[in-house]
């Protein structure tokens, strides 16, 4: 099977919001309230984050532990690496994720602003400018044949959709509404023309939205 472009446990609200427009070293997703988007995630017993033993098996954590099931690169926006604007005025900021970042690949972070590649633990993070293809065909030579998971943010994943690069997506649904911010889509059925849907509910409240290309 060729290698796909994966959407993985892309969390947005049940108004279709994943993220606001003030993000701030304080506030990562520029949404107050935005951790009841990720809840389900961080109370399974495979969270990465976990520092305490527990955590909830079944469906949620099985979506947990799939995040890294054949993952060779990453691509995000810059948004999603951190809240900077504009050139680089140091090289200092290296992530919201610390020394040992949760993708244990090569990273392509989209940016008009490229700046040296680094390494922190077993992920190398390397700063691209270009199209979403372009990009996509980088980022599928450095997975060395394994898929190529797209981390957001919405504004990315919706440039990745628009040129229809996207094979799947796990969109969570939390049972929770803003009103406003960036929106993935006003409703999934707008994605209904080119992928096939399938709708699970969790126990936990969320509702999983898998598509996978007709």
């Amino acid at each position: 099977m060729s290698q796909l472009l994966r959407v993985q446990n892309f969390n947005v609200s049940s108004d279709g919001v994943a993220a606001g427009a003030d993000q701030s070293l304080q506030s990562p997703f520029g949404l107050p309230g935005a951790q009841a988007l990720w809840s389900w995630a961080g109370a399974t017993a495979s969270w990465p984050n976990r520092t305490d033993p527990g955590g909830t098996r079944g469906l949620d954590d099985y979506f947990t532990r799939d995040f890294t099931h054949n993952i060779g690169a990453e691509i995000m926006g810059r948004n999603k690496f951190g809240p900077q604007r504009g050139p680089w005025e140091n090289h200092e900021w290296r992530g919201w994720w610390g020394d040992e970042p949760p993708f244990h690949t090569p990273v392509f972070v989209i940016t008009h602003h490229p700046r040296p590649s680094f390494t922190l633990s077993d992920t190398t993070f390397h700063f691209v400018a270009g199209d979403p293809a372009d990009v996509l065909e980088q980022a599928k030579a450095a997975a060395q044949g394994k898929d190529v998971r797209l981390g957001g943010g919405v504004t990315t994943v919706r440039e990745f959709l628009d040129a229809d690069l996207v094979d799947t997506l796990h969109i969570a649904v939390s049972p929770v509404e803003f009103g406003t911010g960036l929106r993935l889509w006003e409703s999934p059925q707008e994605l209904l023309d080119r992928f096939h849907l399938e709708v699970v509910p969790s126990p936990s409240g969320v509702t999983h939205h898998l598509f996978w290309r007709k």
